[in-house]
């Protein structure tokens, strides 16, 4: 029998007979857009059908931006902001018939998101409904509610002459449809405000529209947040009876569930920083309100956490994005009994932040193929089976050993310490890291199915790599401690961040993090202190903390701080340190400033690089190359990049 009987039995939604509970929520507009370039849109079918064909029962993929509304001459700016949508571009239909036919083929069915995002340009009101956010919107009147309410109902039907099984309206994050919705957003005081029945009145009236438009015969979903965590949007209790209203109109098949918004905490597309399925039990209430199939989305992670969830009656459907990201076997290997090889996800949230951030393309740190779908059939064997040496065992060497492996190869990996897994382990003892250190028990479970010959405790040097005689020699010995050149660096109280998550140094009770690293190491040490019961202040000399974590990821991380009581100060430096004291200055005005009562300073300041044995070795050996941290210090995402580009290569 299954160790997953709720996950794998099908299920009716709307028109669409489901073959299990698995749906896969929009992420791949990063990707590579459907409305792209040709190459574009194969990369995301090709993504999406590799998903579908290991099982995916139901895909809610397209992103569907609606056209937008504002006089000639105005720029939507912002989160999201779109000047023409996707449903009325000359390239829609094909695409999207392209796309259908790819998903059916697989057994699968899809429905459309249909979406505008709010305040960008237009919204019910003159309001604000997020911090992060302060362009005030042009306030739509009845006949512009009434241009949109007839603008979404054309594209459903767009959506289902191009072979869509139904559509998925996007209530929620700050679309225009939440922000009607919302006693926050929407003061209006006519027959669109006030009441939750006057405030749903957008929503149902689109409903009907697109009723009108496309039949019975088409389903009908709505993704909706449960909750509003800015205060004064609609809590709990009036999200259920949102939702029984919905019910009550007939012409909605299913409910999708979601919590968090696009900056705060949660966001919705939670981290690492929170429990997986975190907010199932409130989905609970919903199953319970209303006879409608509801959806649960909200980091499942493994097919153990989907069961659960559908086990104890939390949902009918389980929404899994970042995990089929990271493994796109995700579902067969759940049928297959064989959950210990699917490739965690790590919810670091590198896949959203790189794009947002730092306009990387698309990719996951756990999973380099995530991408290539359309490019490369995994794996191609080389031409010549080579002997590669791989120095390091981080994750960049893990992941080149492995590949290489993969392709054939005859790989021997060593290691200086007696653990694998280089700085990612040593991370692992921060609180809410438990699943890197799943991610690097999946790895050595890999290696030794893959018979790569690994040797612990061996410390390279050019003549032991030299005698060794291997045809190819990848460095990825990572990096030191950096040290910043703060005065005083070099005192007994002065630890680097290394040596706190080893737990080899002793702190003092008040510590001050020198944060000079833009992503999560100075946070997650501050976290691991304030829960240990250290008072904790971290000095960063940027504008904000952690600049490389997007608006998704970096809310989760400071609510956990604050809530700990940790001090963050920006736009300081740290200029000495002393005996019981620290000296800061401000970046703009240097205004100098002192930080006392301070008993010990951990040093989150980054490594330096440890690729000179790769120097030492051109010219003995017949190719070197250097990977990860060992070239330039920088993230997991970026050493299994620079891995599948290596191993690619190499014939």
């Amino acid at each position: 029998m299954s160790s997953y009987p709720n996950l794998l039995s099908p299920i009716q939604v709307g028109t669409m007979a489901l073959r299990n509970r698995v749906m896969m929520p929009p992420h791949t507009a990063p990707l590579g857009p459907l409305w792209g370039t040709d190459a574009q849109a194969a990369q995301n079918i090709e993504y999406i059908r590799a998903r579908c064909e290991a099982g995916v029962a139901w895909v809610v993929n397209i992103t569907g931006h609606i056209d937008n509304l504002f006089v000639p001459g105005f720029t939507p700016v912002g989160i999201g902001a779109r000047t023409r949508g996707y449903f009325r571009l000359p390239v829609f239909h094909d695409r999207v018939q392209a796309y259908t036919d790819a998903v059916h083929a697989a057994g699968s069915f899809t429905t459309v998101q249909l979406v505008s995002q709010g305040g960008l340009p237009n919204a019910p009101s003159a309001t604000l409904s997020s911090p992060v956010l302060n362009a005030v919107p042009h306030v739509l009147d009845r006949e512009e509610i009434r241009w949109y309410v007839d603008e979404f109902a054309w594209s459903a039907a767009a959506a289902q002459r191009a072979g869509a099984d139904g559509v998925d309206l996007h209530v929620n994050h700050d679309d225009l449809m939440e922000w009607f919705l919302s006693p926050l957003a929407n003061t209006r005081d006519d027959e669109y405000g006030g009441s939750v029945e006057n405030r749903l009145r957008f929503v149902t009236e689109i409903l009907r529209g697109i009723r009108e438009q496309c039949g019975d015969d088409f389903t009908v979903g709505i993704r909706l947040n449960m909750f509003e965590e800015a205060p004064g949007g609609y809590d709990l209790d009036e999200g259920i009876e949102i939702s029984r209203r919905l019910e009550a109109t007939g012409m909605v098949d299913y409910l999708s569930l979601v919590a968090g918004s696009n900056w705060g905490n949660p966001s919705y597309i939670q981290s690492h920083v929170y429990p997986p399925a975190a907010w199932a039990e409130l989905s609970a209430r919903f199953v319970e309100a209303v006879d409608l199939p509801i959806a649960y989305a909200g980091r499942v992670t493994t097919p153990d956490v989907a069961e659960q969830v559908l086990a104890a009656g939390q949902a009918h459907v389980v929404g899994v994005a970042r995990g089929l990201l990271a493994d796109a076997e995700w579902v067969r290997k759940a049928e297959q009994g064989r959950t210990e090889d699917i490739r965690p996800c790590t919810g670091c949230n590198e896949c959203i932040s790189t794009a947002v951030v730092e306009r990387l393309p698309f990719g996951c740190a756990v999973n380099p193929h995530a991408g290539t779908e359309s490019t490369v059939d995994w794996p191609e064997p080389a031409r010549s089976r080579r002997r590669l040496l791989v120095v390091g065992g981080g994750p960049a060497g893990l992941e080149t050993a492995a590949l290489a492996a993969e392709r054939g190869h005859a790989v021997e990996l060593w290691e200086t310490s007696d653990r694998l897994g280089g700085l990612l382990r040593a991370a692992t003892a921060s609180p809410t890291y438990r699943d890197f250190g799943r991610f690097l028990d999946w790895q050595e479970r890999r290696l030794a199915r893959l018979g790569v010959d690994i040797r612990l405790g061996v410390t390279a040097d050019a003549d032991s790599v030299v005698a060794a005689a291997p045809d190819v020699v990848v460095i990825a010995t990572g990096t030191s401690a950096r040290l910043p050149g703060i005065p005083g660096e070099d005192l007994p109280f002065v630890h680097d961040v290394r040596a706190i998550l080893t737990g080899t140094e002793s702190i003092g009770q008040r510590v001050v993090v020198v944060a000079q690293d833009d992503h999560m190491p100075p946070l997650a040490v501050a976290d691991l202190l304030a829960q240990r019961g250290h008072d904790v202040t971290i000095v960063y000399s940027t504008p904000g903390p952690a600049p490389l974590l997007s608006r998704y990821t970096i809310g989760g991380i400071l609510a956990r701080l604050e809530k700990a009581g940790v001090d963050i100060v920006t736009s300081e430096q740290v200029t000495d340190i002393r005996p019981g004291s620290v000296g800061t200055r401000k970046v703009y005005s240097h205004l100098a400033g002192r930080i006392d009562g301070v008993d010990s300073v951990v040093l989150a300041c980054g490594g330096v690089p440890l690729g000179g044995l790769a120097t030492e070795l051109r010219g003995r050996v017949p190719e070197v190359h250097v990977v990860g941290d060992a070239f330039a210090p920088r993230r997991q995402i970026y050493a299994t990049r620079q891995a599948y580009a290596l191993v690619t290569s190499l014939e």
